[in-house]
């Protein structure tokens, strides 16, 4: 190996010439091309050429070549993700990677619309999988026009801008209310978080509450004990909460029990997400669990059909996440 070569990473050219083949065929191998015809012996000369090396593709070159990379881009949500999205996010960035793909969680948060879709098209992912209210149709427009194949929203209820992935809250608040409603609890109330960006989706989980109980009452808190504190103290609490999520739940059911009140005698308590330390707490926390209706798997392979122009996803198609079930325990 020459001193230049010594300084510099080792190329596609330089695998060849160690493998004793053409550039063509170390790409075919390197890139696993299913309908090029290299035999069992070369292929594994290549790869072991590439090894010995230190060879690693360059993806800034991939992209100039086929106008995109391999990225699946997830602009990250203003708010903290959940654990509940999280995992699912972890598996679907494994399953991806079964596919050729590599998902990145972009740490850009706060950006809407055409400066968003400018920021994420620099980086010519080959799809995107963004909350719906950060999308506009000129943004759309742009990403699609720079090479991105697919653009999917995260949301609540179908989008006329793009396919969606959705978990209904209004759904989860309903599940909730009619649970509390079914124990004896005529007088309900919701809390909306004040945390920007889990805020919308706590106002539609209160809209599902209201569905089963019109009157129920919207109770806005922040992540704090102060705050829960103040709301524990009310002489004039509802019989059943939903709590928006087990993690609030907890906050709740703390305070209430710091300030004397009986959970679930004088209130009854219910969260969502049904995290593994609601049995650990006590009273063990009913919450509403997420059933899956698409797995991880199931998604990952229909966005590389969509994205190999296999299969249409237009506005308006969905893919529904979750479906709604309530675990019954001690708080309500």
């Amino acid at each position: 190996m020459t001193r230049e070569s010594q300084r510099r990473p080792p190329t596609s050219v330089d695998v060849a010439r160690a493998a004793g083949v053409s550039q063509a065929t170390v790409s075919y191998v390197l890139n696993d091309n299913p309908n090029a015809r290299v035999s069992e012996q070369t292929r594994e000369r290549v790869r072991e050429a590439a090894a010995r090396l230190g060879y690693v593709p360059d993806a800034s070159a991939r992209t100039l070549r086929t106008g995109r990379s391999g990225l699946v881009l997830v602009p990250l949500a203003p708010a903290r993700t959940g654990r509940l999205f999280q995992d699912f996010l972890d598996r679907f960035g494994d399953e991806l990677g079964r596919h050729g793909f590599t998902l990145v969680q972009y740490g850009e948060r706060h950006l809407k619309g055409v400066p968003a879709a400018k920021s994420w098209a620099a980086l010519r992912p080959a799809a995107v999988l963004v909350d719906v209210t950060r999308l506009t149709k000129a943004a759309v427009d742009l990403l699609t026009s720079s090479g991105t194949r697919v653009v999917i929203g995260l949301a609540d209820k179908p989008s006329p801008l793009v396919p969606v992935v959705v978990l209904d809250h209004e759904a989860v608040g309903a599940c909730a209310a009619r649970h509390l409603l079914g124990g004896g609890r005529s007088r309900l109330g919701a809390v909306v978080p004040r945390e920007e960006g889990i805020d919308l989706m706590g106002e539609a989980r209160l809209r599902g509450v209201r569905q089963v109980a019109p009157g129920a009452e919207r109770i806005d808190l922040a992540f704090s004990e102060e705050e829960a504190a103040r709301v524990a103290a009310r002489a004039d609490l509802p019989e059943g909460i939903f709590a928006y999520n087990d993690e609030y739940a907890m906050l709740l059911i703390s305070a209430l029990q710091d300030a004397g009140v009986r959970v679930p005698d004088d209130v009854a308590v219910v969260g969502a997400d049904d995290l593994p330390i609601a049995t650990l707490m006590r009273p063990r926390l009913t919450s509403v669990h997420f059933d899956p209706t698409a797995t991880p798997g199931e998604l990952a392979a229909l966005l590389e059909e969509i994205v190999r122009g296999e299969r249409e996803a237009g506005p308006g198609a969905v893919v529904d996440l979750y479906r709604p079930r309530i675990v019954v325990r001690d708080s309500a």
